[in-house]
């Protein structure tokens, strides 16, 4: 019982590092990425689509992405889209088939604003395992009648393990990025 608490909240742990790194993923450094627009919403026919779903992303240059469309109907409104995104500051252009767009250089300013994104979405990674934590220790508690004090004290401490164990992992993945975000 005690083991099945803790591979729940281990697995529910590994979903919110995984979720923290994919965050941390979409906030664009000086380099082009296309994780930076897998997310972004377009209005097809009616129904908000990731970009991801409605075109193909190829990282040209370091600093370049082309997007070429499946359905080139959808052209003009994955332009409209990318151009409308908040935190990117691109502006992409259209010839006809493929859209061009080009990552401009960050001044330090909009990198500390950038690193403090990150940072935020750090803490509500570090927060939501917390709250795995918490749920698994009440489920630990409910336990403590069929199982015994002993063994639900040795349950919490690995419990206690596994938390730092993937709060570390989200620190570790939060220094890259930060790090990445401050190379020039």
């Amino acid at each position: 019982m005690i083991a099945d608490v803790l591979t729940d909240a281990g697995t529910r742990m590994n979903k919110a590092v995984e979720a923290a790194k994919d965050e941390f993923s979409t906030v664009r450094t000086g380099r082009a990425n296309p994780q930076l627009f897998q997310r972004i919403l377009v209005d097809y026919y009616g129904t908000p689509t990731p970009l991801g779903q409605l075109a193909s992303l190829q990282n040209t240059e370091a600093r370049s992405i082309v997007i070429t469309p499946y359905d080139k109907g959808a052209l003009r409104d994955i332009e409209q889209a990318i151009r409308d995104t908040p935190n990117l500051g691109v502006n992409p252009s259209n010839d006809g088939s493929i859209i061009r767009v080009t990552m401009p250089e960050l001044t330090e300013e909009r990198r500390k604003d950038y690193v403090k994104l990150v940072r935020g979405k750090g803490e509500d990674a570090r927060v939501a395992v917390r709250n795995i934590r918490r749920r698994a220790k009440d489920d630990l508690d409910a336990l403590k009648s069929e199982v015994g004090d002993d063994e639900v004290a040795r349950g919490e401490k690995d419990l206690e393990a596994l938390t730092k164990s993937h709060i570390d992992l989200i620190d570790d993945a939060l220094k890259r990025k930060e790090a990445e975000l401050l190379e020039i």
